[in-house]
């Protein structure tokens, strides 16, 4: 794909959803990473609705070590895998108190080696609460890189992260990932994308396809009603 075809993308996805953003509720680093861990296989819409009660009640990692794990688990048990992600939570806290005086680490390298945090949710952290450039691939980003060609059908998350990196300007990372975030949370969808109206149509080869096999059905379909 061409600098000029990369170009266009951003611009068209950036028209559509100029002011995306992290949509998960915090007020700080500390409770962005515990929401980003919290949203792992779950959605932000879910986390949202448990996050402002458990912030209200855990403030330091001290808090979250205060209780017992089981207390914990009651407290995030609408959020799926909750008890793993309860007891990572604890670790973490714990990590972040012996190694790095109760506050989140700034450096990527630091972030991934607290518990539950992988290389997305250390990118989510580095770009959202300390301005670092970068690019975290979820299932959104995902999908929207491989339909629009930006990245390979068989590429891992790691090598579409490495791909994106490449392709867009450093100074545009954080901002590009919100925004693939949005495009395939609202607009390109796993199960019911909005091809029929997307104004990237034109360049995304899933969209050509599923268009493609809609003009077939409706054929088929027509050639049926007048056989009848």
């Amino acid at each position: 794909m061409t600098r000029k075809q990369v170009r266009y993308i951003l611009d068209v996805i950036g028209e559509v959803f100029p002011d995306a953003h992290c949509e998960l509720t915090h007020s700080n680093p500390f409770e962005l990473t515990i929401a980003v861990l919290l949203s792992a296989q779950a959605t932000d819409e879910t986390v949202n609705k448990v996050t402002p009660a458990l912030f209200q009640k855990y403030k330091l990692p001290e808090d979250y070590l205060s209780v017992s794990l089981e207390e914990l688990q009651h407290d995030i048990r609408r959020i799926g895998l909750f008890r793993n992600k309860a007891s990572n939570i604890q670790k973490l806290c714990q990590l972040l108190i012996d190694k790095h005086n109760g506050q989140i680490p700034k450096t990527h390298e630091s972030l991934v080696e607290l518990p539950g945090v992988g290389r997305k949710t250390a990118n989510v952290v580095v770009s959202t609460a300390f301005g670092v450039p970068a690019i975290a691939v979820d299932t959104h980003v995902e999908r929207v890189s491989k339909r629009l060609g930006l990245a390979g059908w068989d590429d891992s998350v790691l090598e579409v992260e490495k791909k994106l990196m490449k392709a867009v300007p450093r100074e545009e990372w954080t901002l590009t990932h919100h925004r693939f975030i949005f495009f395939g949370r609202y607009h390109c969808k796993a199960q019911n994308p909005q091809c029929e109206i997307c104004p990237l149509l034109d360049i995304c080869r899933e969209g050509k396809k599923r268009m493609k096999a809609s003009i077939s059905r409706k054929t088929s379909s027509s050639k049926k009603t007048d056989e009848l």
